[in-house]
């Protein structure tokens, strides 16, 4: 019988009732108690955070108590209960699915969504229809928080807020000046946020806990959320949400004993497209995307026993990819610098900011934190000054180039054409011919600007033909993996469930137009006696259906040899 997976099931209740595989993050509920009232935690879109907040609202819900052994007796909070569970009435807000086309339709729908979650809460614990009436009968958001905080005196709510920025970083992305009017000073959703500070001093919001993605709408309030504390980075909360290794190896293991597949190696796969993630430089290990994970397992096949097509769920790809809206924010060039290291470098530094100042000044330190809030990069370590950050996994890096692709043609106002580029890569993969592939490069190279030919060198060619192989993921593209103590360039490595004739091994060399045809022909030597050592290296003799090439270009014409 298969594991019932709960990919895109973020109720507690149904999750835990029906049977569905559950990772136990219940031990988090306590160290949250020990540390306060108000909390914040940000965390990358689809990495569990709605199933946590879940979570808190059936512990905490005074109207759940005969629940409490169904639902928690065999996790660790069910051993260990806390005085507090249970004893809460649960005023539960999120801010998803907001509409942003305009300022009028923001506030509708954000006025409905505040109305929607106070007439629940009324209704579900009983409270008479005047104060119902009188909640519901005051036109703007913060207007109605008054009057529930106000009906509220004598009680502790729990207030749980889920998506808190969600609309936000829409809005964000495409509109800086809608933005600072709904978030700023006297904006409709700075005063609502005002008041539930006021509800902290009266008493009646006795604790509460919000989960978004950045902490860019945090900071646009400070004056109503400087009580909370910000556990975004705290190194003790680094695994609260997401899967562990051992978490993920437990879910994989039905998998891996039902298709007989070595544990290790499905792990290893896993964890090069999926892990990654740190969130505190002192962290002790990264954590997996859990949504990831259980999109893989739940979309595995299990009569031929491949993995999925696609890698990475669509939902969740066009999610990042409406938050890349962000990349707009501040000075341009430098984000794309910022971008064209972390492709070409493979990491980049800055002083990690927890706060940020949209409305003032918005430089790279601010820009590269995003991308961390956002999972574009995840902390790699540090210096004595600075945080040092990498792509995290193999999923990110492929909307990277896929982002790249989008960046080169706008700069360049030039289109990849990819009908004849996708045919160039079943080409590759079926016939075993770079060549096709070459003429694509040779075609793309003619229309780049002076500007960017200028700053071209090895490295820029190689992005380059990594951006047109990621259009197309068929293959597993490693760059400049370890092999042997050797560092091929790229390596196109078959991929479950695609069905490949050829595997490659491609180095590249530019050879200065200055040097001229001399220069020309001295690097093709030199690639070419590096291509044939790399053959001798034991774990690159032993790749099946291994093709290896040198590319050389001069960003004018580019020439392919193959060796061996």
């Amino acid at each position: 019988m298969n594991q019932k997976i709960p990919y895109g099931i973020s109720n507690f209740s149904k999750v835990i009732t029906e049977g569905y595989a559950f990772v136990d993050k219940t031990a988090y509920i306590a160290q949250l108690e020990a540390l306060g009232s108000y909390h914040v935690l940000m965390r990358p879109r689809r990495f569990g955070k709605s199933l946590f907040v879940s979570m808190l609202e059936h512990y905490y819900d005074v109207k759940r108590a005969e629940e409490f052994d169904a639902l928690f007796g065999k996790l660790h909070i069910g051993q260990y209960p806390t005085p507090l569970k249970n004893s809460y009435q649960v005023l539960f807000m999120e801010f998803s699915g907001i509409a942003t086309t305009s300022a009028e339709d923001v506030y509708r729908t954000f006025n409905l969504k505040v109305e929607l979650a106070l007439q629940l809460f009324m209704e579900r614990y009983a409270y008479p229809t005047s104060i119902r009436d009188n909640v519901l009968s005051r036109q703007a958001p913060y207007e109605k928080m008054e009057a529930f905080v106000k009906a509220m005196m004598g009680q502790k709510i729990l207030l749980l807020i889920d998506e808190y920025d969600h609309f936000a970083n829409s809005i964000l992305g495409a509109d800086l000046i809608l933005f600072q009017d709904i978030m700023g000073k006297g904006g409709f959703v700075r005063s609502f946020y005002e008041v539930l500070k006021t509800a902290t001093m009266t008493g009646v919001l006795d604790r509460l806990f919000v989960t978004g993605v950045t902490p860019l709408m945090l900071d646009s309030l400070t004056s109503g959320f400087n009580i909370a504390d910000n556990l975004s980075i705290n190194a003790d909360f680094n695994t609260a949400m997401g899967f562990t290794h051992a978490e993920t190896q437990a879910l994989l293991q039905p998998l891996a004993s039902d298709c007989k597949l070595e544990t290790d190696t499905l792990m290893a796969d896993v964890t090069a497209w999926y892990n990654g993630y740190r969130f505190h430089p002192e962290a002790d290990e990264t954590v997996f995307n859990s949504d990831m994970v259980l999109y893989f397992i739940k979309h595995f096949n299990r009569k031929h026993c491949t993995y999925p097509k696609w890698m990475l769920d669509e939902n969740i790809a066009s999610d990042y990819r409406k938050i890349m809206g962000l990349f707009q924010i501040g000075n341009r060039e430098t984000n794309y610098q910022v971008l064209d290291d972390l492709i070409n470098l493979g990491e980049v530094t800055a002083i990690q900011q927890r706060k940020f100042e949209i409305d003032k000044h918005f430089d790279r330190h601010d820009f590269i934190s995003l991308l961390a809030y956002m999972g574009f990069v995840t902390i790699s370590g540090e210096t004595i000054t600075q945080t040092r950050f990498a792509i995290p996994n193999h999923v990110i890096r492929e909307l990277y180039f896929q982002y790249f692709k989008v960046a080169l043609e706008e700069r360049n106002q030039l289109t990849l054409p990819d009908q004849t580029l996708a045919a160039a890569i079943e080409v590759l993969a079926l016939q075993g011919d770079l060549q096709p592939l070459a003429v694509e490069m040779q075609s793309v190279l003619q229309g780049f600007s002076n500007r960017d030919l200028i700053k071209l060198d090895e490295k820029h060619i190689k992005t380059l033909l990594l951006t047109l192989l990621y259009q197309f993921p068929i293959y597993f593209i490693q760059s400049e993996r370890e092999v042997d103590k050797k560092y091929p360039d790229v390596l196109l490595i078959e991929r479950s469930p695609f069905a490949v004739k050829h595997q490659h091994l491609i180095e590249l060399k530019y050879a200065k137009k200055g040097d001229g045809a001399a220069g020309w022909e001295e690097k093709k030597q030199e690639g070419i006696a590096q291509v044939q050592g790399y053959l001798q290296l034991p774990n690159v003799a032993a790749m099946p259906k291994l093709s290896a090439w040198l590319m050389l270009t001069d960003c004018e014409r580019v020439e392919v040899v193959k060796i061996g």
